[in-house]
């Protein structure tokens, strides 16, 4: 991400912050060869947050992204949220990720939880009632 995005607008979580209670965390791997990962934060008892989806260069397009957020989407029905929201980069690199996010069902809003407006970020909610 320090690739396409300035400090300021990089809303990723360390590894630190990823091991927090509130914060779930899986990765995708084939024959042992990490193909990405993605994290659900809880926001609160009805309200979720994906984050820190990534897929590892050499494996993009191969479903793996797909996957991991299907996985993040039944997790968080199985919990009871209501929705769950995300915050993705407003660039050209991030159109792949928008576009899945899209087709998911993800529907374009304005900052959630703490966020604030920033021309580097989209927000993106998924309604799961």
């Amino acid at each position: 991400m320090p690739l396409h995005s300035p400090p300021e607008s990089i809303h990723a979580l360390n590894a630190d912050r990823l091991r927090q209670p509130d914060v779930t965390f899986w990765s995708a791997r084939e024959d042992g060869v990490l193909l990405g990962c993605g994290a659900l934060k809880e926001l609160n008892s009805r309200h979720g947050e994906v984050k820190s989806m990534k897929t590892s260069p050499q494996h993009v397009r191969k479903g793996a992204a797909k996957r991991i957020l299907h996985h993040i989407i039944e997790e968080a029905k199985r919990r009871g949220y209501q929705r769950i929201s995300l915050e993705t980069g407003s660039m050209d690199a991030f159109l792949p990720a928008r576009r899945q996010y899209e087709k998911t069902g993800f529907q374009y809003c304005g900052p959630f939880a703490d966020d604030n407006e920033d021309p580097n970020s989209l927000f993106m909610t998924l309604n799961m009632r």
